[in-house]
């Protein structure tokens, strides 16, 4: 080494930041900025708690979305999906009063339901898909709209409405707190921890990123793909079911137009999150704060005349076109380095 060389100080290097994974919670935590700029009542207890509630439906439907989508499929039925359980729990509760009466015994049995309802749903999903041989798209596709049709025929073109003594014993499930957080946020919370671990820290979320980053691979890896890829899709139906259980007691009916455009948003909060859109990489945390992104700018929404709240969707379409364009950037990136 020359003495040129050893005399030059030494460039202090500084720590890379990996914004793919700080993206998102950069990119909430401006709309928090922003949101309480707008109007200091965002930051309110009261705004914020709404803001926590209403993330847990998408929330959880997301976490769900995140198995299917690292895996390489896709579920565009969940909203549809949802608003049949929801009938479907509203019709048996409203049957089993006469039995049963209108207390605890009911809306267990209501929420029982609902999870083998979801649960099978995720499976037909799947099996059409894997043992069908058909593209996930086009499976996903045809049961939204054979699950919104019946539960439109379910309440003949009207709205299938709780048994008002019902109502009181299955109301606390949405509007009572345990700890000063509502309950949804506590089912969100664990729904997410489960999810976590199931994903960084089990075989089958290996699996998962294996068969969404190369099928043909993963066969030669000795993984069963199609088992494995229809239990991401009972995993998403059982989360469906979950947030219908939640959602219900918030408003006490149903109707073909309950759960529009939940697959949206779902799909929306995985992709924000940094999930890759085809499959191969997935990120339960970038999903939860994915689903916060997509409340909060609903609710900002709410708070300002700048753009109208019925451009929510315009919004939130917006946003998974930019988030899956910064991927394929990323992608580029990735292959000049590699070249």
């Amino acid at each position: 080494m020359s003495e040129n060389a050893a005399a030059q100080p030494t460039k202090k290097s500084w720590p890379e930041i990996d914004f793919k994974t700080l993206g998102p919670a950069i990119a909430l935590l401006i709309l928090c900025i922003i949101g309480y700029s707008l109007n200091s009542a965002f930051l309110s207890e009261g705004n914020v708690t709404n803001l926590l509630t209403r993330s847990a439906f998408i929330g959880i439907i997301a976490i769900g979305a995140t198995f299917v989508i690292t895996a390489g499929g896709i579920d565009l039925s969940v909203g549809s999906m949802a608003a049949v359980i929801a009938g479907l729990m509203i019709i048996i509760m409203n049957n089993a009063v006469d039995t049963f009466g209108s207390g605890v015994a009911t809306v267990l049995i209501g929420c029982g339901c609902s999870i083998i309802l979801g649960i099978g749903a995720g499976w037909i999903n799947g099996v059409l898909t894997t043992k069908g041989k058909i593209e996930a798209f086009i499976v996903t596709l045809g049961t939204m709209g054979i699950y919104r049709s019946l539960v439109t025929y379910f309440a003949d073109g009207g709205t299938l409405s709780l048994d008002f003594a019902i109502r009181g014993t299955y109301r606390p499930v949405y509007y009572e707190s345990f700890f000063g957080l509502p309950i949804p946020v506590w089912v969100f919370i664990a729904v997410s921890i489960v999810g976590w671990v199931l994903l960084n820290r089990t075989a089958f979320g290996r699996f998962c990123t294996a068969i969404g980053s190369s099928e043909a691979v993963a066969k030669y890896s000795a993984i069963n793909v199609d088992r494995i890829k229809t239990y991401t899709y009972i995993i998403q139906g059982l989360c469906v079911a979950l947030a219908t259980i939640i959602y219900v007691p918030r408003l006490g009916s149903a109707s073909g137009s309950t759960g529009v455009l939940w697959e949206l948003e779902a799909i929306a909060a995985v992709i924000i999150g940094g999930t890759v859109l085809k499959g191969g990489y997935g990120r339960i945390g970038g999903t939860i704060l994915g689903a916060l992104i997509l409340t909060t700018i609903g609710n900002i929404l709410n708070f300002t005349d700048l753009i109208s709240n019925y451009l929510n969707g315009t919004m939130q379409g917006l946003i998974i076109i930019i988030a899956v364009w910064l991927q394929r950037g990323s992608w580029g990136k990735n292959k000049k380095t590699k070249t």
